[in-house]
């Protein structure tokens, strides 16, 4: 009998989660200098943005492209 794939355990945390947890969102504005722990009431903090940053790929075609000048500037 197999396991169902949403209690499979590995690459499933590995994911990227927009939603952080308090203690994650805490974090961050401790690290942006917008929370004090020693005055700071864990209750309404505001929303963190969690972004994914992912570099856009190049094209063949640019590769291409620069692999052609290359030569030609060596000349």
């Amino acid at each position: 009998m197999s396991i169902d794939r949403s209690l499979k355990v590995g690459g499933g945390m590995t994911k990227h989660r927009n939603v952080l947890t308090r203690t994650e969102r805490i974090a961050k504005l401790v690290e942006r200098d917008k929370f004090s722990m020693d005055d700071g009431d864990p209750l309404g903090i505001p929303k963190v943005g969690n972004r994914k940053v992912v570099a856009g790929k190049s094209s063949k075609k640019a590769k291409k492209d620069e692999e052609e000048a290359t030569p030609e500037a060596e000349a």
